[in-house]
């Protein structure tokens, strides 16, 4: 079968793992790679020495390929769906989208028109204890989900080498690069949608970041669920706190690590009964799953996953939340859905 011809744009930080993860596919080959920055180029040069390099994706394209993998920050990416969509290339982008919910509207309307998949990465659903709780609510094991608490606590050194520095400068950096991926999770995971959000966004003293690094908020959903979510991207501890707790008619069940740890109890039980999960190593077993699942997109042998038109019921609940915000109180879903046909 043949491989899938993919081009990479945007070689930073998020790139060389992605690039780790295609090596080891052999439905993939690397087609082309794409910065604007020439060291960035001259690094990985030598390595790829069959693909084409440029600062430009409308040069590099000119040596054809299939798909594109936008690693490259949400800000500032019209001219790269405008290139994808006229040479007809699938696209897997990281991410949040785009940077502000309309923007991202207009690159899911363009691929539609263009008849091009568009797959978010949303690595996270690709994780065992993702799949594995979805299988505990489904079996009935501790009865129906009815309330859930989600906390995320880290203290993110932006200035790390290893990090994207583009978030220092976001107006939202926690809500659009990290609250994204556990919105998404609570639609996946609960298979519901939002229906009403009042949250608070905010900085710390001491934050780093130019916008609000802090997100609280309540979050309902269309089938009577509710979640209490609170994340940070400067808690004052060098160590990640993760628990994300969901009550049911007859007990719990409690994910304690971002990439593991899954356990449920029954009222009465004295601990938690630990879910078995298989070997995982942490970016690179989901990020491989969602690659192969783009690979099926692009051959049409399965359905598309972590669509473009899915990911914007998660923006929006981003847009909610800073709307409510804002006002200082609970913000309908209907509203800001109403709003995004109107700007569409």
């Amino acid at each position: 079968m043949t491989a899938m011809r993919l081009i990479v744009v945007g070689l930073g930080a998020r790139a060389q793992t992605w690039l780790k993860v295609i090596a080891a596919n052999p439905d993939v080959t690397i087609a082309g790679l794409c910065d604007p920055d020439p060291a960035a180029r001259d690094r990985l040069a030598g390595q790829y020495p069959k693909a084409a390099i440029g600062a430009d994706l409308s040069e590099v394209v000119r040596a054809g390929g299939d798909a594109v993998l936008l690693c490259t920050p949400p800000a500032g990416r019209a001219a790269q769906f405008e290139v994808c969509c006229q040479h007809h290339m699938a696209i897997l982008a990281e991410k949040p989208l785009a940077d502000d919910l309309a923007t991202a509207g207009r690159y899911v309307a363009m691929a539609e028109a263009a008849g091009v998949p568009l797959i978010v990465g949303l690595n996270f659903r690709y994780l065992a204890v993702t799949q594995e709780t979805i299988r505990l609510f489904a079996t009935g094991t501790v009865g129906t989900p009815e309330f859930a608490r989600f906390t995320y606590e880290r203290w993110r050194d932006g200035t790390l080498g290893h990090l994207n520095k583009y978030p220092l400068t976001m107006e939202q950096p926690m809500l659009w690069e990290q609250s994204v991926h556990h919105f998404d999770l609570m639609r996946f995971v609960y298979g519901a949608e939002p229906v009403r959000v009042y949250a608070r966004t905010f900085n710390p003293s001491w934050s780093m970041y130019r916008g609000d690094a802090n997100v609280s908020a309540i979050i309902d959903f269309d089938n009577a669920m509710t979640v209490n979510y609170q994340g940070t991207w400067q808690g004052n501890w060098d160590r990640l706190g993760f628990e994300w707790r969901t009550e049911c008619t007859r007990g719990v069940v409690v994910q304690r690590d971002m990439f593991g740890r899954l356990g449920y109890a029954r009222r009465q039980d004295t601990e938690l009964h630990d879910v078995p999960l298989p070997a995982h190593v942490d970016w690179i077993t989901d990020a491989a799953a969602l690659l192969a699942s783009f690979v099926k997109t692009w051959r049409g042998s399965t359905a598309p996953q972590c669509t473009g038109h899915d990911h914007l019921r998660s923006l929006q609940m981003l847009e909610a939340c800073v709307i409510s915000s804002g006002r200082g109180e609970a913000v309908e879903l209907a509203e800001i859905r109403q709003d995004a046909i109107k700007a569409g």
